[in-house]
């Protein structure tokens, strides 16, 4: 059966996945956005669905201070015995920890700690009931994979933290996951760091201390040398068995614009998986995915709108809303006019290290797409504003917005890249109570308009595309574009927001 990926679009790293009867979930890293790990929802592989978040409270995910790809690294979730596991670590506060739920929707748990150093935690229920925690640390001056005996439920270890596997030769392990399979013990891992180079690489053992024999054909999965690939930086993989006992990975990529820049962040794809006849995976086409690919899907699949169109109808904000870092909840208001949100800007702008602007937005998912919103705002403060954005994080940013300059409206754009910021455009306008903005964009622009009431869209300037690419920032970052709405110093109202992708 033919599908494309990647099947879940925009910004979805480091994909865990995990079966319960015909139902599949995948978790993704969050960063220093909020809510912290995503779960999406599948009966077939293809076709997911949004249905929650395991951070959900600020006792589980403290993003104080986070840096810009800070707080929630990638995480892990597994099913035993009636109770989903999900692990992760928050770089920024606290390191590993673990959370259950009887139900993947939430709620979540309050977080336990686990005395185990690195990043990226997995667990592996053995058979016997012993419950295993791997990571990527240092362990007496030896670099790679650690591993322990824990209670899942506590938290607490119960034996010495081993290495057990320092990879194939390439930098960086990470990402490990451990199966068990036909007796054998397999530890898959990432090497060669998230970008250009990276790659997958698989190890097995009749014990899960090891030691752990490499497989003959590793890298099992990596694109570092198919440079034209529209499909690069595969990796941070997990596999899993579907109920007709096909096997299936997921992992993470990135389509790049052009050359070596991507905007939508790390996707999550999709590829089959068969063995050889003496026990190792083959991945994909010989270890290749591409954007469109075959396998025996364990359900039939089916169109999915690429356009999403929030009219704030609800009590509650959708779930493809994030905040940056932990939000004050008071300044996101669904109550005081019906079909509005009414979003209260402090003096914190988008720029703002470490902090949380009064900000909503959702991920950019295709190359081609429109973002559309109709505002109600009265910029009577100092130095108030509120319009649309798009954002990658607090050094890389566009806004067009709506302010006050000496008792006349200004329909502004700003551009923020590295640590120049600076208005680029500015029309004075005729605004009495409402305005639309709008953002296109393409491989190469971000393109703002603005609509009166009584008046047509019309264009006010562009952005390259490029100025918010992650191969640009000027530290490691491992997110993605957000398109979104926000507030400084005023109150606002949003009426509507409209996304619309094109299949690209």
């Amino acid at each position: 059966m033919m599908y494309k990926n990647p099947i879940i679009q925009g910004f979805n790293p480091d994909p865990s996945i995990c079966r319960v009867g015909n139902d599949f979930y995948i978790v993704n890293s969050s960063f220093e956005f909020y809510p912290g790990v995503p779960i999406y929802h599948s009966k077939n592989l293809v076709n997911w669905n949004l249905i929650g978040y395991c951070l959900t409270r600020r006792s589980q995910d403290e993003l104080l201070n986070a840096r810009a790809s800070g707080g929630i690294y990638a995480p892990t979730i597994r099913y035993h015995n009636d109770m989903y596991y999900m692990t992760t670590t928050n770089v920024s506060h606290g390191g590993n920890f673990i959370v259950h739920a009887k139900d993947p929707s939430g709620p979540w748990s309050e977080p336990v700690w686990v005395d185990q150093g690195g990043i990226d935690p997995s667990l592996f229920f053995d058979d016997d009931g012993t419950v295993y925690y791997c990571s990527n640390a240092t362990v007496d001056g030896k670099m790679g994979i650690a591993l322990s005996i824990i209670d899942p439920m506590t938290g607490e270890r119960l034996s010495p933290i081993q290495h057990i596997c320092s990879g194939s030769g390439g930098r960086y392990p990470e990402g490990p996951h451990l199966y068990k399979i036909n007796d054998w013990y397999y530890l898959m891992i990432a090497e060669g760091g998230t970008e250009y180079g990276h790659m997958e690489t698989i190890f097995r053992s009749k014990s899960p201390w090891g030691p752990y024999e490499g497989c003959p054909h590793n890298p099992i999965l990596s694109h570092r040398d198919r440079t034209y690939s529209p499909i690069q930086c595969t990796g941070h993989a997990d596999m899993v068995e579907d109920q007709n006992g096909n096997w299936w990975l997921v992992c993470l990529g990135v389509r790049p614009l052009k050359g070596m820049l991507h905007n939508l962040g790390r996707e999550t794809f999709l590829a089959p998986v068969t063995w050889t006849s003496d026990g190792w995976p083959i991945i994909g086409n010989d270890g290749y995915i591409e954007m469109e690919m075959n396998g025996p899907l364990p359900g039939d699949t089916f169109p999915q709108s690429d356009s999403w169109h929030d009219l704030f109808e609800s009590h509650t904000l959708d779930l493809n809303w994030n905040f940056i870092r932990n939000p004050k909840m008071g300044n996101y208001d669904l109550s005081s006019r019906t079909g509005s949100i009414k979003i209260i800007g402090e003096s914190k702008t988008l720029s703002e290290d470490k902090d949380s602007p009064s900000f909503i937005g959702k991920r950019q998912q295709h190359f081609n797409c429109t973002a559309e919103v109709n505002m109600s705002f009265k910029a009577d403060e100092q130095n108030s504003e509120a319009g649309i954005t798009a954002y990658y994080n607090d050094s890389y940013h566009y806004e067009e917005f709506l302010t006050n300059i000496d008792g006349e409206y200004y329909v502004c754009l700003r551009k923020k890249v590295h640590d120049i910021e600076v208005i680029t455009d500015r029309k004075k306008v005729n605004f009495k109570e409402e305005i639309n903005f709008r953002i296109r964009s393409d491989r190469d622009y971000y393109y703002f308009d603005y609509k009166l009431p009584e008046g047509d869209w019309e264009h006010l300037g562009k952005g390259m595309t490029a100025g918010l690419c992650t191969e640009g920032t000027h530290t490691m970052t491992f997110t993605g574009t957000y398109l979104g709405v926000y507030c400084v110093n005023g109150n606002v109202f949003f009426d509507w927001f409209k996304y619309t992708g094109n299949n690209d």
